[in-house]
């Protein structure tokens, strides 16, 4: 470490150090280089990370004393010792996937719906861990330890219905008929709306309105007035043909059945039976005018 100079030597041309002129006690900061920063030596020495962030590595083939000397942890011989074998290797002989061919597939349109059981959610309801006065969605459901590791949405189902006794007002992703069959028998009401799996996780975060969208009309009884709270992200609608239909649907309390006219099917693909009016009319008018022009 270089020399420093002291204070006194600068103060004793000019009296004590308390009694310089200010222009005189503001030579450490003009010239730095004169007062070094003072630190000790063994701090910088003893420097490390935390015990379990390093890891020492393992040094193979340097003699019998480490337990990792001579064949290194590969044991004796063997094709395994000498090299990597490949996936499905059968020792030369033909694979299997070329002898009984790959069988199956991996369904990119599945999803991942979370089980949940009526009596389990009587459960929490009797515990008082869930409040029966008003709506359960999936944030209540999460907040509760009801659910969890949720990835596609939550599906009711009807196991354990005989216990259910409290009026429920549900709002879930899917449910089954037996599962509304049985709410609706207690005096509650079973509404299924569209979650990503993004928005679910901003629901349970308290990021996201967990009913409301730009498409839903969502009327649930002893709920809050709509617009109390602040979310910064809204509620995505679903956009792919199968969750549109899904979700029109009355039979599955879809939030989106408002927008059905009388007798018309949720479908968007098939045309609801009877409704193709003008077709009708068409061939009538077709079979009159060949009608018409029978020479016989």
């Amino acid at each position: 470490m270089p020399p420093t100079m002291p204070r006194n030597v600068l103060g004793a041309a000019h009296g004590s150090w308390t009694m310089m002129p200010a222009a005189a006690r503001n030579i450490p900061s003009m010239f730095p280089f004169l007062y070094p920063q003072q630190r000790s030596a063994s701090i910088l020495s003893a420097l490390s990370d935390n015990p379990a962030a390093y890891h020492k590595k393992i040094r193979r083939g340097r003699g019998p004393s480490s337990g990792k000397g001579k064949t290194s942890g590969r044991g004796h011989g063997g094709q395994k010792a000498h090299g990597k074998v490949p996936r499905g290797f059968n020792g030369g002989q033909t694979p299997d996937e070329v002898v009984h061919g790959v069988r199956g597939f991996d369904n990119q349109f599945s999803v991942d719906m979370k089980p949940l059981n009526l009596e389990k959610v009587q459960s929490w309801v009797d515990q008082g861990r869930l409040n029966p006065s008003k709506p359960i969605t999936i944030r209540e459901l999460a907040k509760s330890r009801c659910i969890s590791q949720v990835k596609d949405g939550v599906k009711l189902l009807a196991k354990g219905s005989e216990k259910l006794t409290s009026p429920l007002h549900i709002i879930t992703s899917r449910a089954s008929a037996s599962a509304i069959a049985a709410i609706e028998a207690a005096g509650g009401s079973v509404t299924t709306r569209y979650y990503s799996p993004a928005s679910i996780k901003r629901v349970i975060k308290g990021k996201t309105d967990p009913i409301h969208s730009l498409q839903s009309q969502i009327a649930v009884p002893l709920e809050e007035p709509r617009g109390q709270g602040h979310y910064p992200i809204r509620l995505p609608d679903p956009t792919g043909r199968k969750d549109i239909e899904y979700y029109r649907d009355p039979a599955h309390r879809g939030y989106l059945s408002h927008q059905l006219e009388d007798g018309q099917g949720p479908s968007l693909f098939f045309k609801t039976p009877g409704s193709g009016e003008g077709v009708a009319r068409k061939t009538k008018a077709k079979a009159a005018s060949a009608a018409e022009n029978r020479i016989w």
